[in-house]
């Protein structure tokens, strides 16, 4: 269970993340991507958040998460620099590819008959819990 402050944290980290990633994108020449955060959680010590990054158009989408994972620290200092009138440390950033989206759009597809993952296994790839 989240408490209100877990809550409050993951929020402000999420508003300010998708900023700074946005303009990293822009700044790296990634004009037509689009990046968001579809979710943050902080762990209960409020040291490490766990941030879910969805990356449109998807193909790419691994070798940009990298490049994320490699600029944390930049990252997390920028964080810091914007939130510190609202948190007195910042969390360590975990970034994760957030694929629900083409989780979705695989269901969509196969109700609408389109791809049948009973006929065809190799459609349904593995889900991981999160």
């Amino acid at each position: 269970m989240e408490t209100q402050r877990q809550k409050k944290i993951a929020g402000v980290i999420q508003k300010d993340i998708v900023d700074i990633l946005q303009r990293a994108a822009i700044d790296g020449g990634l004009t037509g991507t689009l990046i968001s955060v579809s979710k943050v959680s902080v762990t209960t010590d409020l040291s490490i958040a766990k941030v879910y990054v969805s990356i449109f158009p998807n193909k790419g989408a691994e070798e940009l998460l990298k490049g994320i994972q490699s600029n944390q620290p930049l990252i997390k200092h920028e964080l810091s620099q914007r939130t510190k009138n609202q948190l007195r440390r910042v969390p360590e950033l975990l970034f994760y590819l957030d694929d629900s989206l083409d989780y979705i759009e695989k269901i969509e597809k196969s109700l609408k008959g389109e791809e049948n993952p009973i006929e065809n296994r190799d459609l349904l790839d593995k889900r991981k819990k999160s």
